[in-house]
């Protein structure tokens, strides 16, 4: 089994969504899965133009030439896709959308009718990967992602394809603190990661069980929010003194 994560964060190997991806892929690996993780920072992907060239002047291919001549041949040839990335306003990140937006030559141009007044663009191959999805919050709370699990619901099912697990982190801000009394919290925490890895490798999904724990606070989120903003205020405090 492939398993490719394409990491949309605009800080990189940097971000909290980091820490998550490489925990789930440690566990996919351990459960037998070969992984990789596609840093889109990393890569030079310009913005679709919107011209439907893919479609009609060169089919399936599209006329930019940037790092999308690679990373779409290796998204199709993946047996699991993980898309990661932070909540920005509610919704994914610019660098996730526009690598989004580039997966469309995948499909066919024509329109079909799925579900009873349900529409999407046909399919190009015969199989599409399934999909993943890791995001983290730095707000407390799984509501933060509402818009999110919607979105690659609909998304899915425009692709031909199904979300098989989603896994979602509200106060993503601690899985980076160093903090001798948060350590032991986060360290819980990435082993639930790892083994939803093994289980969407094993099961092509993750339990309620796992997924309840996954989404528990790692501390109370009165505590969260206390402590983040005299982090701010401190921040501020500092900068204000400079």
């Amino acid at each position: 089994m492939k398993i490719t994560a394409f990491s949309g964060s605009h800080k990189g190997r940097e971000g909290n969504t980091m820490l998550m991806v490489e925990e789930f892929l440690k566990g996919a690996e351990e459960a037998g899965a070969e992984t990789e993780n596609i840093i889109l920072t990393e890569k030079n992907i310009r913005s679709c133009k919107g011209k439907f060239e893919c479609w009609l002047k060169t089919p399936g291919k599209c006329t930019i030439r940037d790092d999308m001549d690679d990373l779409l041949p290796r998204f199709m040839a993946s047996d699991i896709v993980v898309f990661a990335f932070p909540v920005y306003l509610e919704n994914v990140p610019a660098v996730m959308k526009t690598f989004l937006e580039r997966l469309i030559p995948v499909l066919l141009p024509h329109f079909e009718e799925f579900e009873k007044g349900e529409y999407r663009h046909a399919k190009r191959f015969e199989k599409y990967p399934k999909i993943v999805v890791i995001s983290n919050s730095g707000l407390p709370g799984q509501a933060n992602f509402q818009v999110i699990s919607l979105f690659f619901r609909r998304l899915a099912r425009h692709f031909h394809t199904e979300v098989i697990a989603e896994i979602y982190r509200g106060e993503g801000e601690i899985l980076g603190v160093k903090n001798l009394l948060a350590k032991p919290l986060v360290s819980k925490y990435k082993k639930l990661l790892r083994s939803a890895g093994g289980s969407v490798v094993e099961n092509l999904e993750i339990s309620e069980e796992l997924r309840e724990k996954l989404e528990k606070p790692i501390i109370p989120p009165s505590i969260y929010i206390k402590y983040g903003n005299e982090e701010f205020d401190r921040i501020l405090g500092d900068l204000e003194g400079d």
